[in-house]
């Protein structure tokens, strides 16, 4: 961008784009020869699509390049697209819920529904506990060795236990 032309704000689907917001790597995926980098997310998250048999589409890249690039991290649909939106990619709400589904299904991500509305979607897929800070509406993980569950009940006839999640909901302490 030259330095006599730069906008001020971007607006695009109602969420404001500061112009030094962060911007998606898709340019950025070229050196100036024009040959492909290596080592990059976008490199990473491509080679992570196929191994759980995935296809790269340019949707499943970017949104994994959001997801994954940040490391460990609980993230909801709405949040995620509203990344997305601010990264300079235009991707339906409908296709963020679809590609985090997608992901779940062959084990990148963690499904995890906190209230009856809420669902959060963990990029560790490990098996840890959670706590939720009410009032943040935010995830913070517990280490499995933590929380000892001494009893499960036996499932119904024809299915068998996946996992056990435990969410420890934390509010701060009241004042006497």
């Amino acid at each position: 961008m030259s330095e006599g032309f730069r906008p001020h704000n971007v607006a695009i689907s109602r969420v404001v784009v500061e112009d030094d917001e962060p911007v998606l790597p898709v340019a950025r995926l070229r050196d100036s020869a024009g040959t492909s980098r290596t080592g990059c997310p976008f490199h990473d998250v491509r080679h992570m699509l196929r191994d759980v048999g995935l296809r790269p589409t340019r949707q499943r890249l970017a949104l994994g390049w959001l997801l994954f690039a940040k490391g460990d991290r609980h993230v909801s649909a709405e949040i995620l697209h509203e990344e997305a939106i601010k990264a300079r990619f235009p991707v339906s709400l409908a296709t963020v819920y679809n590609t985090l589904h997608q992901f779940t299904e062959v084990g990148l991500l963690r499904e995890l529904a906190v209230d009856g509305s809420k669902t959060y979607f963990d990029t560790n897929p490990s098996d840890h506990h959670h706590f939720f800070l009410e009032g943040e509406n935010n995830l913070v993980d517990i280490p499995s060795t933590s929380v000892e569950v001494e009893r499960i009940p036996e499932p119904p006839e024809g299915y068998e236990v996946a996992r056990v999640d435990v969410v420890v909901r934390l509010r701060p302490k009241r004042r006497s």
